[in-house]
């Protein structure tokens, strides 16, 4: 009878274990068709994209994106007649809803203002609160998929009949605890002696899975179902173990066959180590190459796709912007010093200090002549204008530069309409720019005159020079941009035509101007001199005249005294 009793007990729970049927979800749009090298998905409902991804068994991922309309596809083969390789794939398809433009702008301006109250009631009025994101899987073997549509049969083997014979008993309920004190084997497989090994409770045939079936019914009491799963049930299907949420027809932990030990491992302080038995930290990533974490908002809920990686390797850490090119925005590298990048707490930057006082602040304490250097550079192969630095303030606006062995410290800005430039210890502006175009400084103009910064000499003369000014017109005028300041000077285009110097026949530099000048001085020297010269042959020829009128006076004189 004893043994009666332990036999129908192990049948009852082969019935209450043995074989659950996962119930379909509610939420699921899709549905997988297999073709000997093809796999395709219909889906219901209205959508404006799919995208379809798989993970093949090496642990490489497609990827694809598809128009309303058209069929969610993975090809077995590809074009250079690669054959898929044998083993589970996992597949997963993200519907993003059909958005109108006003409902696009709507979301993109709550997300831009960091207004999530707006934004869940943006969702909620569009009906956009459950993503629809639906998984699943398919096999591969020899090249082509299995089917997902066969079932395997569990077993059909009777209990044995009782001892001596008779009828055989019906299920065993207990009013009362129950102890075995052995192993518990259950499920059609198990055997006569099983060996047991280590193992305690086995679940022992082709479908195994324990389910936790709550018929709590009295409000505010958890009512929740639960099963733990082995395996998927139809060909073609995953290895995993799972823990499903069989009132919300859902599968919310997963984990499949292969995967690596410590793939998840939780440490006695509650560290979470993913591939690795020792975590460090809170967290703590080890793998052989670049780990990494993945970001990816899909667009099931309307708002665009985006997806980001942030990884680290020997070469750096870095964020990854996936859906812009895999490009990568922001690197660190290693043997970085610390406080390359700080913030404080008031939001200031520091670049090499860790305690910066001013929004930027850039410091750097190597001795290099170019350490500390900020450096704007556009790499562009496009010739073309470009701001590169711009500074605004609701008033003066003002760059310093000092020397930190001197007292005074330069300001270069703005006053008022004018660009300046400032001496502070001085007590006055140096320069000023005005925006009509004047330019006033207070001390003396010097611009480089040497002989080592010029070449090609050609000898001039002066006298030439001095012909052409006499003959250019100088007159008096005001700039268009200054009605009221009157100058006096020729026009440009005149003194171009004149001499052909300069930049062109628009501008009259003042080196120009003064150089005209003055070899227009040594020629009217020149003139002066030869001028003197005839002067000084004119006064000798009248001296000499004077000299011989005096001696003929004297001879006339001489003779009319004698003719007394």
């Amino acid at each position: 009878m004893k043994n009666l009793h332990a036999k129908c007990l192990v049948l009852a729970l082969v019935l209450l274990f043995g074989s659950a049927v996962v119930p379909a979800h509610a939420d699921d749009f899709a549905s997988s068709n297999l073709g000997a090298n093809r796999v395709t998905w219909d889906l219901a409902g209205t959508y404006d994209r799919a995208v379809l991804t798989v993970s093949r068994p090496d642990g490489t991922v497609f990827r694809k994106e598809f128009k309303a309309g058209d069929v969610p596809a993975f090809d077995l083969s590809d074009a250079a007649g690669n054959v898929a390789a044998d083993g589970a794939y996992t597949w997963q398809i993200v519907l993003s809803p059909r958005l109108n433009a006003a409902q696009k702008s709507a979301l993109a301006t709550a997300r831009r203002t960091n207004d999530p109250a707006a934004e869940a009631r943006i969702l909620a009025a569009n009906g956009l609160g459950k993503p629809r994101v639906q998984s699943g899987s398919f096999a591969v073997a020899g090249g082509s998929t299995v089917p997902n549509d066969l079932q395997e049969a569990a077993g059909t083997r009777a209990p044995a009949a009782p001892p001596g014979g008779g009828v055989i008993g019906n299920d065993v309920v207990t009013a009362d605890d129950s102890i075995i004190q052995g192993s518990l084997c259950v499920g059609l497989d198990c055997v006569n002696n099983e060996s047991f090994g280590f193992d305690t409770i086995r679940l022992k045939e082709n479908n195994t899975r324990i389910k936790f079936d709550d018929t709590s019914s009295s409000a505010g009491f958890s009512a929740n179902d639960w099963q733990l799963t082995a395996n998927d049930s139809a060909s073609g299907g995953s290895s995993k173990f799972s823990i499903e949420d069989i009132t919300g027809s859902k599968v919310p932990f997963t984990i499949t066959g292969g995967a690596s030990t410590n793939s998840i491992f939780v440490d006695s302080t509650g560290r979470l180590g993913l591939r690795t038995a020792t975590p460090v930290l809170d967290v703590h990533v080890n793998t052989s190459n670049t780990p990494a974490i993945r970001l990816e908002q899909n667009n099931s809920g309307g708002f665009t796709a985006q997806t980001w990686d942030i990884a680290g390797n020997e070469a750096n850490f870095f964020v990854r912007d996936v859906t812009g090119g895999s490009r990568l925005p922001f690197r660190i590298r290693p043997g970085a010093p610390t406080s390359s990048i700080d913030i404080s707490a008031s939001g200031d930057v520091g670049i090499g200090t860790a305690s910066p006082s001013t929004k930027l602040h850039v410091t750097s304490s190597a001795s290099g002549t170019i350490d500390g250097k900020v450096l704007i550079s556009n790499t562009s192969g496009t010739t073309s204008p470009r701001e590169l630095l711009e500074l605004n303030n609701n008033g003066q606006a003002l760059f310093f530069l000092k020397d930190t062995t001197q007292a005074p410290r330069w300001a270069i800005g703005t006053l008022g309409t004018s660009f300046v430039v400032d001496n502070q210890a001085n007590g006055g502006t140096e320069l000023t720019l005005s925006n009509t175009g004047n330019l006033t400084i207070t001390g003396v103009y010097s611009p480089p005159s040497s002989r080592e910064v010029k070449n090609s000499f050609v000898a001039l003369e002066p006298t030439e020079v001095l012909r052409k000014v006499v003959g250019m017109p100088i007159t008096s005028w005001n700039y268009n941009s200054d009605p009221d300041t009157r100058h006096i000077g020729p026009m440009a285009e005149d003194f171009y035509s004149a001499f052909a110097v300069g930049i062109d026949d628009k501008h009259l530099s003042p080196t120009d101007s003064a150089g005209v000048a003055l070899a227009a001085i040594q020629g009217l020297n020149q003139l002066v001199q030869e001028k003197d010269q005839k002067l000084a042959e004119l006064k000798a020829q009248n001296e000499q005249l004077s000299s011989r009128l005096s001696n003929l006076e004297k001879m006339i004189q001489d003779l009319a005294a004698k003719q007394k």
